[in-house]
């Protein structure tokens, strides 16, 4: 705590001899008419007047001595203090030379269970400056900080650049020389602070009165984080290669030079192995741009298959390990993440984890016996009420490198299919104007926008099944009905309600036409088990969190989960009547048949699938109080499917079916309970229809069907 009452003393001492500069001839004329009221015959209200003008002045410039008094201490005592203050909590440039001993991270799954440990190996060979390659050198100066021989330390034109990201763009990033990257990857932590950011900038000035610019690239090349267990470029060389840097090709040290920004999002080995070789490409341009290769050199080593070695480590739910890592990254930063000795926590059920694992080879090798064309699946188990992350299969198999198992589905986007139409009715419902028992139009119909083709909607059976309600619209998924629902409402309507709801990949820069309700925008399922688990919860959108607790190896806690009261993303009356619509097995009949397995016997479940029009993504999600399970099948390569996969029961519903039934099994039925805002009323085809409280039809009953009138083919609309 900073003794801020020693200024004090300091203010009087000031002020004191200030103050009789200051009290010049009004203080005498005070005292001068103080004698005269006594002794003279002068009037009493000229004495009085001549009194009060002097105390006036005398306040004044005492006021005046005063805060003159105070600025001096400010600039003369206190900004050097808190210089100094700031100054000494830095940590010395020479620890760059002079290290810690690294502790292990290690992450468990929710009841203790070891999934994961993370350590820097400690045998690991530093090499000089001379025996690193020269294009390594290079590629690293060329993509991270191509005036590196130039500048002292820092880069105004980067921290203006970075200034801008900061107070513009709302984002820490950018402005870091490399002198800079290693200051904060060896000494400072990664918190997203323009406090650390003049940390870093200071302590890299300091380090390049120290070491010589060979030095501190030697330094960086040696102990920067290259993904993984791989610190400085011999380790990562080895362990992503499996030789030395000395045999490096020019394509596999561009492809290493990229890595430190960005190790986890940037890994092979990761969830999204693309943009590894993007960055590589990115990094092959610069070196161009620096004249360090030819552009037909970068063109050759662009075309160049790289080829990695196997990982051997390990590792349990592989994909849900890297998403943690990614995570703690993120909060942490690589150097604590893997040298700080965390205990990390997470919300992962490693034996729920292990059945799914199971039931996603299973279901997929049936298709496979089938001749689907069904290559992958992924399943994705969540807890509505708290976003804690159960299980995570992000693929059939995540060590086949092969065929890209090391591709976390879960994190990549896919088209929705008609997963995303829950979203259309709920901003449709909302508006007042539309019920459960709206009567729907499906009929042909088409869309005709200048300077595009036509669209004219279909429904999967190749029906027009004419004049139906929203209910019967919803649970049978048929298409025409949704996109003349959307078109009422308007797109915006559904882009703004998904976007509350937790789709957090529609660009609000991006155009969006009529088929957004049936799939027409990427998501991930990330982004789907987020909407259904606000459905699940009453309306209220919590958001997804794979972490409980951190804490580090002194024992101290660095975080820990807390109750969530989320956002009420929609209104509880409509989310508990689009649950219900979804929970309705008669109503989806017609669709789906008779004790399809989208029903779990004697357990109330709300469903819904989804599969594209070219048949390249297959979905089974649903939702009891407890649980969100989201389930997909389709193939890395993004070829189409088998006709028999995606008739919403087949493909990813098996899937979405037995992680369900092992989920309640030997648990009691949890029925949502009705809110107070909702009524019900006798309804279409004799049965009963649930509305929010002032939307229901006058007289107590739902109007009769109209007859449908025939059309036979698609007339523009």
């Amino acid at each position: 705590m900073v003794p801020y009452f020693f200024l004090f003393p300091l203010v009087k001492l000031i002020f004191i001899p200030l103050n009789r500069i200051m009290r010049t001839d009004s203080a005498s004329v005070m005292f001068v008419g103080k004698f005269d009221a006594i002794h003279s015959a002068t009037p009493t209200h000229i004495q009085l007047s001549h009194k009060t003008n002097a105390q006036k002045s005398y306040h004044g410039n005492t006021v005046v001595a005063y805060i003159i008094g105070a600025l001096t201490v400010f600039i003369l005592f206190f900004l050097p203090y808190q210089g100094h203050l700031f100054l000494a909590s830095l940590p010395n440039p020479y620890l760059l030379t002079n290290r810690d001993i690294s502790v292990s991270t290690k992450l468990y799954d929710r009841n203790g269970v070891l999934l994961y440990q993370m350590y820097k190996d400690q045998n690991r060979s530093v090499l000089p400056l001379s025996d690193i390659p020269l294009q390594v050198r290079q590629a690293t100066i060329a993509i991270e900080d191509k005036n590196f021989y130039q500048h002292g330390g820092i880069s105004m034109i980067s921290i203006i650049r970075a200034a801008r990201s900061i107070y513009i763009q709302k984002q820490m990033q950018g402005g870091s020389t490399i002198t800079q990257q290693l200051i904060k990857s060896a000494l400072l932590t990664p918190e997203p602070t323009m406090t650390r950011k003049i940390k870093e900038a200071i302590l890299a000035i300091w380090a390049e009165r120290i070491y010589s610019k060979n030095q501190i690239l030697e330094m960086y090349l040696n102990q920067v984080p290259y993904g993984h267990t791989a610190w400085g470029i011999e380790e990562a060389s080895r362990m992503y290669f499996g030789k030395s840097v000395k045999s490096l090709s020019l394509s596999e040290s561009a492809f290493l030079a990229g890595l430190p920004a960005a190790p986890s999002q940037y890994s092979p080995f990761g969830n999204s192995p693309n943009r590894a070789f993007e960055r590589q490409r990115l990094v092959l341009d610069a070196m161009v741009k620096e004249k360090y290769i030819t552009p037909s050199a970068a063109t050759s080593a662009k075309k160049v298959t790289l080829t990695f070695a196997p990982i051997a480590t390990d590792i349990r739910a592989p994909h849900f390990v890297m998403y943690v890592k990614d995570e703690l990254e993120k909060r942490f930063g690589s150097r604590l993440l893997s040298e700080g000795g965390l205990t990390v926590k997470t919300t992962l059920d490693l034996s729920l984890q292990n059945k799914t694992e199971d039931i996603v080879r299973s279901q997929l090798e049936k298709l496979a016996s089938a001749s689907a064309n069904v290559g992958n699946g992924a399943v994705l188990v969540t807890n509505p009420a708290t976003g804690e992350i159960l299980a995570m299969v992000g693929s059939r198999n995540y060590w086949d490198l092969k065929n890209q198992g090391n591709v976390n589905i879960i994190t990549t986007l896919q088209q929705p299919g008609s997963t995303v139409k829950v979203i259309n009715y709920v901003a449709a419902l909302e508006r007042g104007d539309f019920t459960a028992a709206t009567v729907l139009n499906d009929t042909p119909v088409v869309y005709k926008i200048p300077g595009t083709e036509a669209f004219a909607p279909r429904n999967y059976d190749g029906i027009f099944h004419g004049f139906v309600p929203l209910r019967y619209a919803l649970a049978n998924s048929y298409n025409i009905p949704a996109v003349r629902t959307l078109e009422t409402i308007g797109v915006q309507a559904m882009l703004s309600k998904g976007r509350q709801m937790g789709i957090e990949s529609w660009d609000e820069n991006e155009q969006y036409g009529l088929s957004l309700t049936l799939g027409g925008s990427d998501v991930t399922m990330l982004d789907l088990s987020r909407v259904y688990g606000t459905l699940a919860n009453n309306g209220r959108r919590v958001d997804l969190d794979p972490i409980l607790e951190v804490t580090d190896y002194r024992g101290r806690r660095l975080q820990k989960a807390s109750p969530k009261d989320g956002i009420q993303a929609i209104n509880q009356d409509v989310a508990w009547i689009v649950g219900d619509i979804l929970r309705d097995n008669k109503a989806r009949e017609q669709s789906f048949g008779v004790g399809s397995l989208l029903t779990i016997p004697k357990k109330t479940i709300a469903v819904k699938t989804g599969t594209t029009n070219d048949k390249r993504d297959n979905w089974a999600i649903g939702f009891t109080p407890s649980y969100v399970v989201t389930a997909w099948v389709g193939n890395n390569d993004n070829s189409p499917m088998r006709d028999s996969v995606t008739s919403g029961i087949t493909g990813a519903t098996p899937i979405w079916h037995d992680t369900f039934m092992y989920l309640l099994k030997d648990k009691e039925d949890e029925v949502p309970i009705k809110p107070v805002g909702v009524t019900s009323i006798p309804c279409h085809f004799g049965r009963t229809e649930y509305f929010v409280k002032g939307t229901e039809p006058m007289g107590g009953r739902c109007a009769p069907l109209p007859t449908p009138i025939p059309s036979p083919t698609p007339t523009p609309n």
